[in-house]
């Protein structure tokens, strides 16, 4: 290292960083590693991000910021897969990786990991290079079977899961709820794990005048009920759309889903039948996949934004609305318990049930509409998310894993 200073291979297998957001397998992750990039190269860290070409169209090699490239390996088909179909194309991923900086000469300090897919790249570049490596899950299988909503976890995603909790040099978590569960499910060892919550692009995520965000987009002056994020039966979409039904005037309340490509079609038809069975379809208004420069406006345009999820890891939406200045309501998931405040900037609710959410949608759409001074106080609640703070963080405890590692080479 010189003067302090990373160089830090971070691996993506299964989800481009650079892909379109809302899609099956790109969301939180994906602009978690990329805005954690940029902010580490402010720093004066040097970043190559590693993932595989998903497109015949992709550039095998581009500059993301300064500082910070992308990479895109082959590893089996040029295309969108299953995530199963990645972890077998893993033997191809790696090799070519491993060429890759044969070829170029590189050398890191250490390899950052997401999810648990990646985790097996960084397992084996740590026992092959004696390359430290640090991973975050993002989610955890152990839990989200648990829950037991939507597709069951394989069993070789809990059993890798396990492994490399066990022999990383250390893991980041974004909540202290995740460092309890990583205990409780695979027997994680309390000191390897760093808790260090997802942070927001402030710069992005910054108020729309309403009026100006509403006529960009096509809106009228209907309540505007926002809904951002993949279309899986874990976002808990339906009791969204349940709830809508039994709101009072709910013809002068429009629900607006941001989300969904074509591997969610079927999970769309559902909720879209669902509309119209509810006879609520004419206000259910299905978005599709939004770039994210797009996404303040959506923010700003909406009344509240609602996060009915049965699980998050974290919750990256409502810190988007908030910094946006529209109050939202959730599950007491992720650590929205700390995100939000109760009462103040929306509502946490106790369970998802159309019922509780529509009580507190009926609450917060019963207020005044927010002046500038409560929109700027709403985004100023989330302001210490702001990520060059989070990145400062992320850097500490790569260099925790280095020193850890020096201690038990010693």
């Amino acid at each position: 290292m010189i003067d302090n200073k990373l160089k830090i291979a971070i691996i993506s297998a299964h989800s481009c960083p650079v892909g379109d957001l809302g899609a099956k397998d790109t969301g939180g992750m994906s602009v978690y590693i990329r805005e954690l990039a940029r902010e580490l190269c402010k720093e004066g860290h040097t970043i190559d991000i590693y993932t595989r070409v998903h497109d015949p169209a992709d550039l095998r090699m581009e500059d993301l910021y300064e500082g910070a490239r992308l990479i895109h390996l082959n590893a089996g088909k040029e295309a969108t897969i299953h995530k199963m179909d990645v972890y077998f194309s893993l033997p191809e991923f790696t090799l070519n990786l491993e060429s890759f900086w044969k070829n170029n000469g590189l050398e890191y300090d250490i390899v950052f990991s997401h999810y648990w897919i990646s985790a097996l790249v960084g397992k084996y570049l740590q026992q092959t290079r004696q390359i430290p490596y640090v991973n975050m899950y993002h989610t955890l299988g152990a839990v989200k079977n648990a829950i037991g909503i939507g597709e069951s976890e394989p069993a070789l995603r809990i059993l890798s899961e396990r492994e490399t909790v066990s022999e990383c040099q250390r893991i980041i978590v974004a909540t202290e709820k995740e460092k309890q569960q990583l205990i409780a499910y695979y027997g994680a060892l309390p000191d390897k794990i760093g808790v260090v919550p997802c942070g927001v692009n402030m710069g992005l995520f910054k108020p729309v005048d309403k009026i100006t965000a509403r006529q960009k987009l096509g809106f009228t002056d209907e309540k505007i009920v926002l809904f951002v994020g993949r279309i899986d039966p874990l976002k808990g979409i339906d009791k969204l759309i349940r709830s809508i039904s039994l709101l009072k005037n709910s013809e002068k309340i429009r629900l607006v889903v941001v989300g969904g490509d074509e591997n969610s079609q079927p999970e769309l038809e559902k909720l879209k039948n669902l509309a119209d069975e509810l006879n609520i379809r004419d206000h259910v208004d299905f978005r599709g996949l939004v770039k994210q420069e797009k996404l303040p406006y959506f923010y700003s345009a909406a009344d509240i934004c609602v996060v009915p999820s049965y699980y998050e890891s974290f919750g990256l939406v409502p810190l988007e609305s908030l910094a946006c200045g529209t109050p939202v309501v959730a599950t007491d998931v992720g650590d929205l318990r700390n995100i939000i405040k109760h009462g103040e900037t929306g509502y946490i609710l106790k369970d998802n049930s159309p019922e509780e959410i529509s009580r507190a949608i009926t609450s917060q759409l019963s207020l005044p509409r927010k002046d500038t001074k409560s929109i700027m106080s709403i985004r100023e609640s989330v302001s210490k998310w702001d990520w060059p703070n989070i990145a400062g963080r992320i850097a500490v405890e790569m260099r925790l894993a280095l020193d850890t590692r020096t201690k038990v080479a010693v």
